[in-house]
């Protein structure tokens, strides 16, 4: 069962992009992730200095996360970016295309921070999912709730 989410690229009267989508909204179950950094599984940051080793590595985090919650990128319905170097959203972009693959582009926003919680870290990101509610008969299939 896939979530049913509606992207609105371009309502009347905005630009259309092709970064993001300006509105997204959908059904079943929200799924809150914290922003997430650059750290690999034992909190060392990974890619010190260069943003696009960051940027991998946040989306590595961020995928880990919405499987711990039965989600996947196609369910994320809003990033938030914050960087400390607005010159550092490409590299940004380049990583969340290799993850998305080709799923719908979610809406999003970008913040230029002064700094992150360690000077190392350069990009952070948070993100919003929606993911289906799960039958009563798909959960006792599978004795899950």
């Amino acid at each position: 069962m896939t979530s049913h989410l509606t992207y609105v690229p371009a309502p009347d009267g905005l630009a259309p992009s092709p970064q993001y989508s300006h509105v997204v909204w959908g059904t079943g179950r929200f799924v809150a992730i914290s922003g997430q950094c650059a750290f690999d599984a034992s909190g060392a940051v990974v890619g010190e200095g260069d943003a696009a080793a960051q940027a991998h590595q946040v989306f590595a985090n961020l995928e880990r996360c919405l499987a711990a919650a039965g989600a996947g990128f196609g369910d994320v319905v809003k990033l938030t970016y914050f960087v400390t170097d607005v010159a550092h959203l490409p590299a940004v972009r380049d990583a969340r295309d290799a993850h998305f693959a080709g799923a719908p582009l979610p809406a999003s926003s970008a913040v230029q921070v002064s700094a992150l919680v360690r000077p190392e870290l350069l990009v952070e990101i948070e993100a919003f999912a929606l993911i289906p509610e799960r039958s009563a008969a798909a959960s006792d299939e599978t004795g899950t709730e």
